[in-house]
């Protein structure tokens, strides 16, 4: 008898991980990827402050998914435009079929400037290679005025990073002796300048410290480049020499078409067993889903685990009963060579450290074991998070004042 099979949509890290997790088990697997490259996203943070571009046979900061999957893993590079949840397939764009006992849905987000008008004329951001590379250009250019950092719409990618990029911005100003002639803005739709507000109470001060002017109720509605003003949907307008924008983030069209998401095409997902709302056999995970939570790498690792134990339980005829908690643990850079560490569950808020040394080390040497241990599953992450209780709360602004 022909085993029943799992079609994962996604080579990220969370359809890596749980392809690489079922396939250890026994499980027969098929991982589909629109490109066959998985990209370590969080270095694309770095790239606009980078003094050269490193030299790879592929796209930056990524290694071919086939080199990360289990040998048992069937990988099939392709485009999914269509799933068909009722007679359980999905259609590549090759205009081949996938049938599928068990779906699993990685498919992370899609990026929509043009629901912003003016975004494409004006706005850079740092969410793929492309447009990291074209604000590394714009950097090298820049001689001082406003710079303004936002973010357009909630939920997007990795949280933290527009604040870690706006905390980089400023230390990298002063490194080339450019912050005096600069001035901030960040600007944030909520109350607060971080959507968590422990992770807000922690960074407000640095962020007054260091100078930088936040803008809170900021919705932004467009961007005007001739006149070079950001404006809101409360009537403020915000001018710009260099604008850095989060662009819209939704689902990607393959779920959109497939009526599976909801108004933006995020996946409605049981929070514990990341199953499909309203489907059986079908789950999902990472920043695909509509789940209370940072869409981040980490979070999706924490998540395939639960994914995988719960198809392997309804495989065995039993209820999907292993509960994903919510966790989600991350660094985060503050700049001036220090860092920070969230962690929390549904139960358990973040009590983020003072940014320190230790744990800007800590995050850079994750960003080189990162290949090594998440999307392979080979060392848990659970002990990361313990780096913040042995972290000494160094004081963040002790090398402020020098320029």
């Amino acid at each position: 008898m022909a085993k029943d099979r799992v079609v994962i949509v996604g080579g990220g890290t969370g359809g890596t991980l749980a392809a690489n997790l079922l396939a250890r088990r026994g499980v027969a697997v098929t991982l589909v990827d629109s490109t066959g490259w998985h990209t370590y996203q969080p270095m694309y943070l770095y790239l606009p402050f980078a003094s050269r571009v490193p030299r790879t046979a592929g796209p930056l900061y990524s290694r071919r998914v086939k080199s990360l999957v289990d040998r048992r893993v069937e990988l099939v590079v392709g485009e999914v435009t269509g799933i068909d949840h009722r007679a359980g397939r999905v259609q590549l764009d090759s205009g081949a079929t996938l049938p599928y006992d068990w779906l699993v849905l990685a498919t992370g987000t899609a990026y929509y400037p043009d629901d912003v008008p003016g975004y494409r004329q004006a706005a850079h951001h740092f969410y793929t290679q492309e447009a990291a590379l074209r604000l590394r250009e714009a950097l090298a250019s820049f001689r001082g005025g406003d710079v303004v950092v936002g973010v357009t719409t909630i939920p997007y990618k990795c949280p933290p990073a527009p604040l870690e990029f706006t905390l980089l911005l400023d230390a990298h100003l002063r490194r080339v002796g450019l912050r005096e002639k600069t001035r901030i803005h960040f600007l944030s739709p909520l109350p607060r300048a971080f959507t968590i507000e422990q992770v807000s109470e922690m960074v407000t001060p640095i962020l007054e410290k260091r100078g930088i002017q936040v803008h809170t109720f900021f919705n932004t509605e467009s961007v005007d480049p001739e006149a070079r003003v950001v404006r809101s949907l409360e009537g403020d307008e915000v001018p710009y020499d260099l604008l850095v924008l989060i662009p819209p983030h939704g689902g990607v069209q393959a779920v959109r078409a497939s009526g599976l998401g909801d108004s933006s095409g995020w996946i409605p997902t049981d929070r514990h067993t990341l199953k499909v709302r309203g489907h059986e056999r079908l789950y999902a995970l990472g920043d695909a889903t509509d789940l209370p939570v940072s869409k981040s790498g980490v979070a999706a690792h924490f998540q395939a685990e639960a994914v995988a134990e719960n198809v392997l339980a309804e495989m065995a005829g039993r209820a999907p009963t292993h509960a994903y908690t919510g966790r989600v643990l991350c660094f985060a850079e503050t700049g001036l060579g220090r860092a920070t560490i969230i962690s929390f569950d549904y139960q358990h808020p973040p009590r983020p450290p003072l940014p320190n040394r230790v744990l800007h080390w800590a995050k850079l040497a994750f960003n080189v074991l990162y290949w090594y241990t998440v999307p392979q599953g080979r060392v848990p992450l659970r002990g990361v998070a313990e780096l913040h209780e042995q972290a000494g709360p160094v004081r963040e602004e002790a090398r402020v004042g020098n320029r």
